[in-house]
């Protein structure tokens, strides 16, 4: 059974001087919104009503989780829609959060000093009933509503100098969840986990390391330590060495870096290496192919079992269009090879270390492409000072 909430998000700028609500201040570098909603989701609440102000609407909107039931405000009758909200709902009670606040349940206090937050829980049928022309929201919950306190997780932010304070504990909730699934996190001081990202039990996350918005990392994966993911997907058992990878689906068992660079629209199938100093942009990579060294690979399709030594280069960009490099199975390209595309490398094909390839190489064929060297007998001894 999914869990209802409603959600209030003030339009409090004028008192605070921010440019947005304070719901929608981004806490390490993410909206208090995100935090909030990310947390109550994955406490068991799948349905939010969105209360907010026309003109901040769809960015809070983007704030909640994507895999949740939304309904907004934003509609001309409000109550209207709250009523539809509350009837398609299977919980007695809805929570309500009525302004700025942090829902951080791993850092309940025990120590009897409760504080009351601005969350709190209501009947549905008693909202359901309140709903006519004379409903007045903070009166009906000043009657109806059992606010939650500290002792709950539940912390309202009722002052823009909060949000510092609420960073740190964010993040610290944040963290503690993650372990008490079973994510080993080496240095929790060092490391910032958007609360979009899912990770899967047994991962580890090591020092330094940066899990943006909607990423997910499978189980037994290694991330860091000094790396960067954001919007990706990374395999079951993979490697993320102090490297960087955006808006890309990495497969499980690959090993990426250090310092590699996988840039957007890229996907590596399982077993894939890529090495130090290699850099990856928009590209389909076979399984078990592997870069290791000092390459770039941009607009192209590798096949599976491909070798690229040291210094590859996918010459993609004519200064007018980008062009696609496609490479078969079991492809040998040799070390500071130079492929300008468009060009089709075929199945089995060997390309000889130094080549500068501008046409298709069929499949098994071995392509050398560069001058013969020829050898000037004494010449530096006849030049040297």
């Amino acid at each position: 059974m999914e869990l209802s909430a409603i959600i209030l998000v003030p339009n409090d700028t004028a008192k605070t001087g921010f440019p947005l609500p304070t719901l929608l201040q981004k806490v390490y570098g993410h909206a208090l919104l995100s935090w909030l909603s990310e947390a109550l989701y994955a406490d068991g609440i799948g349905r939010f009503f969105l209360v907010c102000h026309e003109q901040f609407v769809e960015q809070a909107r983007k704030c909640l989780p994507k895999d949740a039931q939304i309904m907004t405000s934003a509609d001309s009758n409000p109550a209207d829609l709250l009523h539809v909200f509350l009837s398609t709902a299977d919980d007695e009670d809805v929570t309500i959060v009525a302004g700025p606040a942090i829902y951080a349940p791993s850092l309940k206090r025990w120590d009897g000093m409760t504080k009351q937050s601005c969350i709190g829980r209501a009947s549905r049928e008693a909202l359901m009933d309140a709903l006519d022309d004379d409903f007045v929201f903070s009166r009906f919950l000043r009657e109806n509503c059992a606010f939650l306190s500290d002792c709950d997780g539940c912390f309202s932010v009722d002052s823009p100098s909060a949000l510092l304070e609420m960073g740190t504990m964010l993040r610290r909730d944040r963290i503690l969840r993650l372990m008490k699934q079973g994510v080993e996190i080496d240095d929790a001081d060092n490391c910032r986990i958007a609360p979009s990202a899912r990770i899967e039990p047994n991962v580890r996350i090591l020092s330094g390391s940066i899990i943006g918005e909607d990423c997910l990392i499978r189980s037994e994966a290694v991330i860091g330590p000094w790396s960067v993911i954001e919007h990706s997907e990374i395999g079951e058992r993979t490697v993320v060495n102090a490297s960087q990878v955006y808006r890309s689906k990495i497969g499980g068992d690959c090993m990426i870096g250090p310092y590699a660079h996988i840039r957007p629209d890229t996907v590596l199938e399982r077993g894939v290496k890529i090495g130090n100093f290699v850099e990856v942009k928009n590209a389909h990579i076979g399984e078990n192919t592997w870069a290791s060294h000092l390459s770039y690979i941009g607009d192209a399709r590798l096949g599976a079992r491909c070798n690229l030594g040291c210094g590859t280069v996918t010459v993609n960009f004519d200064r007018v269009d980008k062009h696609k490099t496609t490479v078969g199975d079991d492809a040998f390209i040799g070390c500071n090879s130079a492929l300008i595309a468009p060009i089709t490398v075929g199945n089995g094909a060997y390309i000889a270390a130094g080549s500068t390839v501008t046409d298709d190489v069929p499949d098994q064929a071995l392509a050398i492409c560069r001058a013969r060297q020829t050898n000037k007998k004494d010449w530096a001894a006849k030049h040297k000072k």
